[in-house]
């Protein structure tokens, strides 16, 4: 398979502090990479170099490339609002807009003007929350305000908000940590269905959750990749003891 993202030797600072070393990871298309490793080794610093949102970051400079279907993103005429619609994000809370369900779906189409009238549009947002697993729990009340829905409901809500504008890309981080057992395995049984139409990156503390979602997984740890293979063989025939011990328990 082809790489849908490369990144190239990406160095990272905030200020004077180093947070990421010579990142160098292929992440395939249609497939779900895990990103796994202890709090603070640049697990979500190196997520959010994908969509450039360090750049909003006071301070922080960035060196080296990644490149999505072989164009470097971090070239000087690239342009952001383009990038960020082809890489969506889901974050660690739920965080709908203070808008109706309908609306929040809606808002990504009406600001890139994907529909040419008001029948394509509940088009978009139908399909949108029936691919996100929430429409037969939402229909009869799209107009209501997107916060009475409960946590798990509102993530999926977010992820219906990612996929109305099609991207190529879902970067996820940490998205089921705020999240119950039980809308935690219908986010995980999500990922597993959305990775026919898109390339999905997750970050997340909970090794069994990556052992269920991704195909690939990468270990970080102080700002390094220590490993990067197959889920299977990160899990159960390491190369590098590092690995061993984390997966173990040993240290994170």
């Amino acid at each position: 398979m082809s790489s849908k993202i490369s990144s190239k030797n990406i160095n990272l600072f905030y200020g004077q502090k180093q947070a990421l070393f010579d990142i160098n990871l292929d992440f395939e298309e249609h497939s779900v990479t895990a990103l796994i490793g202890p709090s603070g080794c640049g697990k979500s610093s190196f997520i959010r170099c994908i969509n450039r949102m360090n750049d909003t970051i006071l301070g922080c400079k960035i060196s080296g490339e990644i490149m999505l279907d072989g164009q470097n993103i971090y070239r000087s005429d690239l342009d952001l609002t383009l990038l960020r619609a082809s890489v969506g994000m889901v974050f660690q809370k739920p965080n709908p807009f203070p808008k109706s369900i309908y609306e929040n779906v809606a808002y990504g189409p009406r600001i890139h003007g994907l529909f040419r009238n008001k029948k394509e549009l509940d088009e978009i947002v139908e399909k949108s929350l029936t691919k996100a697993g929430l429409w037969n729990e939402v229909k009869d009340r799209v107009q209501d305000q997107a916060n009475a829905l409960s946590g798990g409901q509102q993530q999926r809500l977010c992820i219906a908000r990612t996929i109305a504008i099609e991207p190529e890309i879902i970067l996820m981080d940490e998205p089921c940590s705020a999240l119950d057992p039980i809308a935690t395995a219908k986010i995980e049984e999500l990922i597993d269905e959305l990775t026919d139409n898109f390339t999905i990156i997750i970050v997340t503390h909970s090794m069994q959750q990556a052992a269920r979602v991704s195909s690939m997984t990468a270990f970080f740890n102080m700002g390094k990749i220590v490993e990067y293979g197959t889920t299977d063989k990160i899990f159960t025939n390491p190369s590098n003891q590092q690995t061993q011990d984390y997966i173990t328990g040993r240290f994170g």
